[in-house]
């Protein structure tokens, strides 16, 4: 039987880009496959980073196709850029390891305790909660917080083959490097370790067709980010802020880090903004409105602000944010401008061509 381009294909998945670990199709660098009169043409378009991959998978391509019994023609190019676009969305292309997400939002602060890895987690359940299909990635690998904020400490982690199959918990797709070591052992990690695992959770779990894949980052401006920006193409960044004016000073150093490594800085978000007490009064505990002062100087949408609420931190702690959406209150009121706040500035990123921007290359 004569060999057909669905073999060719099929051989051609076989072939994986060493670093994401995923197949060259999957991976969007096929640009042609031909079979016509005993021969096979293909050819590839490999991001520049993978430029150095281009023989061994040219041997690897030879090797199949002439197991068909074909003559293989197998040739490339490189994407200079580093990045183009798919049907599918901005950003996914030849250099995307995640082509089936439309968008991927990072969430990050400057400094830790401000509630970053809240905010995550209920944006990627509210979006969930408007129809859409979200992932949420804890990409935080130094104090990992889903596993006991979605419940999802309770169950064992599977992988089929290299890939990793996300829990599927509140509408929502997540993974975390707290499912994968011991609770209670530190994360003691250089750069090099942080990378590989922030790699691993994005490329080597199953994500399928997502919406929205959001990342919520270690706080600060280290290493994970920098990764982030080579690896992803992100449609922008969400920057978390108490109103205090330590807090703004480092949220400053946030909203500059993404602007650094040219990644769009859709918003900032103020969360303990106030609390209500029984009595019914509000309290600035940490000032308020410091955040939306800060959004104005920095020319950077004011996102909404969340309170403190007993009830926020009784459903964390019990890994039920659904029930932050439930009520008819100040803080589901909250959650969810802030939810319809960051779907807007996608829309408006994504409508004024902005797309994905370019990542910064360290040469």
């Amino acid at each position: 039987m004569t060999a057909t381009k669905k073999d060719v294909l099929a051989v051609l998945r076989t072939i994986e880009d060493p670093e994401l670990k995923r197949d060259v199709v999957t991976l969007n660098m096929v640009q042609r496959v031909d079979v016509a009169e005993g021969r096979a043409i293909v050819e590839l378009k490999l991001p520049q980073r993978a430029a150095g991959f281009k023989e061994a998978m040219r041997q690897a391509a030879k090797q199949g196709i002439e197991g068909l019994g074909l003559v293989p023609d197998v040739t490339f190019s490189i994407d200079l850029a580093g990045s183009g676009s798919a049907p599918d969305g901005p950003g996914a292309g030849a250099s995307n390891p995640l082509p089936r997400v439309k968008h991927v939002i990072a969430v990050g602060a400057g400094k830790g305790g401000v509630g970053k890895s809240t905010v995550s987690i209920n944006l990627a359940v509210g979006l969930a909660r408007a129809g859409k299909k979200v992932g949420l990635m804890d990409g935080d690998i130094y104090g990992p917080s889903v596993p006991t904020m979605l419940g999802t400490d309770r169950y064992e982690v599977r992988a089929e083959g290299k890939i990793l199959v996300p829990f599927e918990v509140h509408g929502i797709k997540t993974m975390t490097i707290g499912a994968l070591v011991e609770d209670d052992k530190p994360l003691i990690w250089r750069g090099p370790m942080a990378h590989g695992a922030f790699q691993q959770l994005a490329t080597q779990t199953d994500w399928g067709d997502l919406d929205f894949l959001i990342i919520d980052l270690p706080p600060g401006t280290g290493d994970v980010p920098l990764t982030m920006s080579q690896l992803l193409p992100l449609t922008g960044a969400v920057v978390v802020c108490t109103p205090q004016k330590v807090a703004q000073d480092d949220a400053k150093r946030a909203i500059n880090m993404f602007r650094q490594l040219q990644i769009e800085v859709l918003g900032l978000v103020e969360n303990m903004s106030f609390f209500i007490g029984d009595d019914g009064k509000e309290y600035d505990l940490f000032g308020r409105g410091g955040a939306e002062m800060l959004a104005q100087q920095s020319g950077v949408p004011f996102m909404g602000a969340i309170p403190i609420n007993t009830n926020l931190r009784r459903h964390s702690d019990a890994g039920d944010p659904t029930a932050n959406f439930t009520g008819e209150d100040t803080l589901s009121a909250a959650l969810e401008a802030v939810t319809r706040s960051v779907a807007r500035q996608v829309e408006v990123h994504v409508a004024s061509g902005a797309g994905v921007g370019p990542t910064l290359n360290i040469l």
